[in-house]
C-alpha cells in the first residue's frame, strides 16, 4: 500500500524520472559526438506527463470515446502508447563528412535546460516537504 502525499507529488516524481532519462539520453549524444553516422536522440515526455497530471487531478480527457455497440467490434486504436515517453531523432543540423549530426552546442544547451528543470522540480518537492513539516510541527504544538 502506498501513501499518497499529494496529487502533485506523483506528477513531480514522474517528471524527475523523465528528466533523469533525458539527461542520460543527452549524455549519450555527447559521448557519440565522434561516432560516424550517429544521429542525436531525444525524449518527448510532454504527452506522458500531461496524462499523468490528468490522472492525478482527476481531469477527464477532451477526446470523444468511440461507442462499441457489439463485443465483436474492433476497439479504437491508440495513436501511440502515452504511458512511456517517446524517443525521436533530433535532426535539423548539418551532418559532418562522417554523417554524424551531433552539435555539441545544442547538446550542452539542452543539458543545461534539463538540469535547470530538474533543479526546479526538486526545489518544488523540497518546498512541499517543508509545508508538510510545518503543519506537523504546528499540530504537535497545539496538542
Amino acid at each position: 500500500m502506498s501513501i499518497q502525499i499529494s496529487r502533485a507529488h506523483e506528477v513531480m516524481t514522474a517528471a524527475l524520472d523523465y528528466r533523469a532519462a533525458r539527461q542520460d539520453m543527452i549524455a549519450s549524444n555527447i559521448a557519440n559526438a565522434d561516432t560516424p553516422f550517429y544521429r542525436p536522440r531525444d525524449i518527448d515526455f510532454g504527452a506522458t506527463l500531461a496524462q499523468k497530471s490528468a490522472e492525478a487531478f482527476n481531469e477527464h480527457s477532451n477526446q470523444l470515446a468511440m461507442a462499441q455497440t457489439n463485443a465483436g467490434h474492433l476497439s479504437m486504436k491508440q495513436e501511440h502508447d502515452v504511458s512511456k515517453p517517446t524517443t525521436f531523432f533530433r535532426d535539423g543540423h548539418m551532418a559532418r563528412n562522417d554523417g554524424n549530426s551531433v552539435d555539441l552546442d545544442v547538446e550542452t544547451t539542452e543539458m543545461t535546460k534539463n538540469q535547470m528543470m530538474f533543479k526546479g522540480i526538486t526545489a518544488a518537492i523540497r518546498k512541499e516537504a517543508q509545508i508538510f513539516k510545518s503543519v506537523l510541527d504546528a499540530s504537535a504544538k497545539t496538542s
